[in-house]
């Protein structure tokens, strides 16, 4: 057996004791059956992710790995948060949906379902649908994670939106304890309808290992805003986002990361209809031995579509940032324009920044470009703002906040972005 063999043995050996944990399907429906089967099938001919796979390089996914089943539990919480946006939430203690704390997210054209509700059904709107852009998702690099997580999912939010909302729907996860070994799988899908307009707001305290998937398809004409944004500092968490954006669409999503053990923020784009337009941006503020791995792949299907990635990060202490980006053109993808920036603000001689781009072009009539600078706080700039009467320590923050603001501006909704 060849070293290349024995190798892809040990991680389809890893990925068959995961399996082997098994989830509680009583009562599910046939589809949902045959969708959890076909993904553990997938998992387990790619094999469970491993630091010597190429995009797992910069971090060692298997702390992400589950060795246990995580046991959704209540507990007695009375959750507070608030947000200056105008939002309608949904909120979810230890894995489960709390309706004594959540809104009624009535509006019109907006249907909100649960997944544990969906799977029991049949002929369901999201029957070919649900499941259908992780399977995409795989067409050029292997991402075992997306897939686990369909032969795992849990719990999570079906949306589907057909008209124009005004209020942004809040989904927040929230936590008050820690499984050790054991990951929360949860499962997302959205579908902005042709013509409509939605705004997701995603957010909580995650002390626990998590494993989150969004599906998002943007349909013609159709506007979606996306933003991530911890409340509190999270210990191991993945987070997929797999889109499909459509003709003369618009996807704009941003993600701000903090300190943590360990996280990975996938984003897989596709943009599959003529004049789609995909931003996807993210900001890290990281200390102590915090790593943070955001890996971006965009795919250009369709002519004359635009691709937008921006990330900025700042690091202190010992803390590492990784930014892995693609822009991948296909032939039939003339007259595109892709742009890619990842910059990074380093605070301490320890602190480390890691970055891949990547353009795959297949078509001549394109615009893409893409780069990385990485360095400390312009001392010039410190002075100047010190010599104005600002401690080192305003300094510091203005010029750091001016730094991630590129990003941050990413985000159409002005109380979202304050």
């Amino acid at each position: 057996m060849s070293k290349r063999q024995a190798f892809l043995e040990q991680k389809q050996q890893v990925a068959r004791d995961i399996i082997s944990m098994g989830v509680d399907a009583t009562g599910e429906s046939h589809w949902i059956t045959a969708l959890r089967q076909a993904a553990k099938d997938r998992f387990e001919a790619m094999g469970a992710p491993n630091k010597r796979d190429e995009y797992w390089k910069y971090a060692d996914p298997s702390p992400l790995l589950p060795r246990k089943q995580f046991q959704p539990r209540d507990a007695q919480l009375n959750d507070d948060a608030r947000f200056s946006v105008d939002c309608l939430r949904m909120v979810f203690v230890n894995g489960q949906f709390r309706k004594d704390l959540s809104d009624k997210c009535a509006q019109d054209g907006l249907k909100v379902e649960l997944l544990s509700d969906v799977c029991t059904q049949n002929n369901h709107w999201a029957q070919g649908k649900l499941g259908a852009l992780e399977v995409d998702a795989h067409e050029k690099v292997d991402r075992p994670l997306l897939a686990l997580n369909t032969a795992f999912m849990q719990e999570g939010v079906l949306i589907e939106m057909s008209g124009k909302t005004h209020k942004t729907i809040l989904i927040h996860n929230i936590t008050d304890h820690a499984e050790k070994d054991a990951v929360l799988f949860t499962r997302n899908l959205i579908v902005v309808r042709e013509g409509a307009t939605f705004s997701l707001l995603e957010s909580g305290d995650r002390a626990y290992n998590s494993n989150t998937v969004s599906e998002v398809y943007v349909e013609k004409d159709a506007t979606f805003h996306h933003v991530r944004v911890p409340n509190a500092q999270t210990e191991l968490s993945f987070s997929g986002l797999i889109t499909d954006i459509a003709e003369n669409a618009t996807f704009k999503s941003f993600t701000l990361s903090q300190d943590c053990n360990l996280t990975r923020n996938e984003s897989v784009l596709r943009l599959t209809g003529q004049k789609a337009s995909g931003h996807i941006a993210g900001g890290v503020l990281a200390r102590g031995t915090s790593k943070i791995d955001n890996t971006v792949f965009i795919t250009h299907v369709a002519e004359d579509c635009e691709s937008r990635q921006v990330y900025k990060n700042v690091l202190d202490d010992s803390a590492r940032a990784i930014f892995q980006g693609k822009i991948y053109v296909k032939q039939t993808a003339q007259k595109t324009d892709g742009y890619q920036i990842s910059q990074s603000v380093i605070l301490s001689d320890k602190a480390n920044f890691s970055a891949k781009p990547e353009l795959e072009i297949y078509a001549d009539d394109v615009k893409c470009s893409h780069g990385s600078t990485t360095g400390a706080l312009d001392e010039d700039a410190l002075f100047y703002l010190r010599s104005r009467g600002v401690t080192q320590h305003e300094a510091e923050a203005l010029l750091i906040a001016a730094f991630v603001e590129d990003a941050i501006l990413e985000i159409d909704n002005e109380a979202l972005q304050e």
